[in-house]
């Protein structure tokens, strides 16, 4: 195992034409991402047996790293470097470990606490591939001569006639993952590859591929949930960095119905663990539709209080050209969410997004990202900022809905 400062150096510096993985494509310098599980120990044997000239590199993005990963959570483990190394070894590429630790810390881990802290849901996925796996890691692979960054991610990159990409969803939309690769913008897009998207296959069948290949991550468990957050709770860890601050649980009207121990620990559209104690007038479940950290209180409500018609978001990022006015998109608001029908404008001044629904969309939390689609084609993400609840249609004590 070689640490950073013996990073690989290719015989040409400097950045190359854009990767390119079709059929008669030039043998490229690919530099694969390992993290140490089977997606992208697949993806990285794929872009050799492709003609490639691959290296592996695992981000060491822990300053103290575990020496074993707790059950099927979290990654960047010693364990997780070995395995990365073990299946690079098969593979017979070159491999290395990068440390970025301080880096991740920084632009993710900082992000994330400060997002909860000010009444925000961020996802520390997009943040982490649009600052480290394609910025910090991308911009030192191409100051030292490769063509593309390799992942295990699945999704599918087109290139047109003019050369340009664009990135489009997997061909297997179960496993799909633009989502979180939404926040790639063109210069990234050109030196990104990904083995896994335009090939219909099964997890199963890439561990089997993988035990064909005789990689021992074949049967590794998917890790899950938070990778820094290796236990998966959230709400203890920001507790320990935030500490505990009691503030009031109210409903609509602003009347108190508990006590919480920090608002960081909610996030909109939530229904447990609010510990109200009593069940609401009408029998229903209640949820968190608001927080506010200025004050420390968490407002819950009826279900259909959750209905957002518009929002706001800011710092969009565009996987190409912004499109220069309003547009009629899909839109998807989580991982692993479903697509909403909405009409896009962007700013006059390209610092923010207004979005309305054709239908009204729930738990629509701000810090999410907002990830727009033509089609299959992703057009590019924003952070949520505001948003603006659809008018609830009042109908009087007694009376019958149609």
């Amino acid at each position: 195992m070689t640490d950073a400062s013996s990073s690989p150096r290719p015989d040409a510096p400097g950045p190359r034409p854009a990767p390119d993985e079709g059929e008669g494509a030039p043998r490229l310098r690919v530099l694969a991402a390992m993290s140490g599980g089977v997606d992208s120990a697949v993806a990285a044997a794929r872009a050799a047996e492709a003609g490639h000239d691959v290296t592996g590199v695992h981000l060491a993005l822990s300053a103290n790293p575990k020496s074993f990963r707790t059950g099927a959570r979290g990654c960047c483990t010693i364990e997780d470097s070995h395995d990365a190394r073990r299946a690079a070894d098969v593979i017979g590429i070159p491999f290395y470990v990068w440390d970025l630790a301080e880096r991740f810390r920084e632009d993710v881990v900082e992000d994330f606490v400060a997002e909860y802290e000010a009444g925000r849901t961020p996802n520390p996925c997009l943040r982490c591939n649009e600052k480290i796996k394609f910025a910090a890691l991308l911009d030192k692979a191409l100051a030292l001569g490769f063509d593309a960054v390799c992942t295990g991610h699945y999704a599918t990159v087109v290139t047109r006639d003019d050369g340009s990409r664009e990135l489009h969803r997997a061909s297997d939309a179960a496993k799909d993952q633009s989502y979180v690769l939404g926040v790639l913008d063109a210069r990234q897009l050109a030196h990104a590859m990904f083995p896994l998207g335009d090939t219909l296959t099964s997890k199963d069948e890439i561990r089997a591929e993988a035990e064909r290949r005789g990689l021992a991550v074949a049967k590794k468990p998917d890790s899950h949930d938070i990778c820094f957050i290796a236990d998966g709770d959230t709400q203890g860890f920001l507790a320990r960095r935030l500490g505990t601050s009691e503030g009031d649980i109210l409903d609509e009207d602003g009347h108190k119905l508990g006590t919480h121990e920090g608002a960081y620990g909610f996030t909109v559209g939530q229904r447990k663990g609010l510990r109200i104690g009593h069940p609401a007038p009408d029998g229903k479940p209640r949820y968190v539709l608001d927080i506010s950290p200025v004050d420390n209180t968490v407002t819950v409500g009826p279900a259909a209080s959750l209905d957002v018609a518009e929002l706001t978001a800011v710092r969009p990022r565009w996987c190409g050209t912004a499109p220069a006015g309003p547009g009629t998109y899909t839109a998807q608001l989580r991982a692993h969410g479903g697509e909403t029908e909405v009409t896009a404008e962007p700013a006059a001044d390209g610092a923010e997004l207004h979005l309305r629904f054709t239908e009204p969309v729930r738990g629509v939390a701000p810090g999410q990202a907002v990830v727009l689609y033509d089609g299959t084609r992703v057009i590019g993400s924003a952070t949520i900022a505001t948003t603006r609840r659809a008018r609830r249609e009042t109908v009087p004590e007694g009376a019958n809905r149609a």
